[in-house]
């Protein structure tokens, strides 16, 4: 699978791959005649490179690699959660949620943001949250980032929308005021604690089989990962209605 792999970026000598590989001709070499004889790999002066039909089998060979590699991640964490928010063409390309950990926090850490996202506000000029739940510290949060001019797109549900209105009117009066805010709220049912990202990591946080959540959350970095979590959030903010005032 690795030499494969390998291969699908174009042709490569003996040496290379041996480096690549990090194992000794001898060890190799069974396993090359093996791809040649069943047509996968062709070789001149000691260089391989793929066949139609090797090229034809990596190509829908690596989606099921990346898959695997993101679910590999933890296993128990991916089998145990409530995926059904996450709607099935964005989960046949979960595959692009690479470079991510599963991050248990300590009990000083669950009500704060993981110390990982750290927002660069010269990198970062937008910054979304989706969720049904809200941080102690979200007056100081979410006012940083206004004060930087960093576009905030906030979904929250209609069970959160009730309790701004109640308890935190007047913040969030304020921050409605304000250019770089941007809230709505979502119509439907949220089946999951909430996602939020910027233009380098994002953060997901899913509820368990049961419903219930148990502070563990994803977190991801890289661009291929944030447009995943982009499609997540277009995808939501079609369901969503603007809100002008509290």
């Amino acid at each position: 699978m690795n030499v494969l792999l390998f291969l699908h970026g174009g042709a490569k000598e003996m040496a290379t791959l041996l480096e690549l590989m990090d194992t000794s001709r001898n060890s190799l070499l069974p396993q090359m005649k093996i791809l040649e004889e069943h047509y996968l790999i062709i070789h001149y002066n000691d260089t391989y490179e793929l066949t139609t039909i090797g090229k034809l089998l990596v190509d829908n060979m690596i989606p099921l690699v990346d898959k695997t590699n993101v679910i590999d991640i933890d296993v128990d964490y991916w089998g145990s959660r409530d995926l059904d928010f996450i709607p099935s063409y964005l989960l046949k390309k979960i595959g692009q949620l690479n470079h991510c950990e599963i991050i248990n926090p300590d009990i000083t850490e669950l009500f704060s943001m993981h110390k990982s996202f750290n927002i660069d506000y010269k990198v970062s000029s937008r910054v979304y949250v989706v969720t049904t739940t809200l941080y102690p510290n979200f007056n100081s949060n979410i006012a940083e980032l206004l004060e930087n001019n960093v576009d905030f797109y906030y979904i929250v549900s209609q069970e959160l929308l009730n309790k701004l209105r109640t308890e935190y009117k007047k913040e969030f009066t304020s921050f409605i005021s304000n250019k770089f805010f941007h809230m709505y709220i979502y119509t439907k049912e949220m089946k999951f604690l909430y996602f939020t990202f910027d233009s380098v990591h994002s953060v997901i946080s899913a509820f368990n089989n049961n419903g219930e959540f148990d502070y563990k959350f994803m977190l991801c970095k890289g661009q291929s990962a944030v447009d995943w979590t982009k499609e997540l959030y277009d995808n939501i903010l079609k369901d969503s209605t603007a809100v002008t005032e509290i």
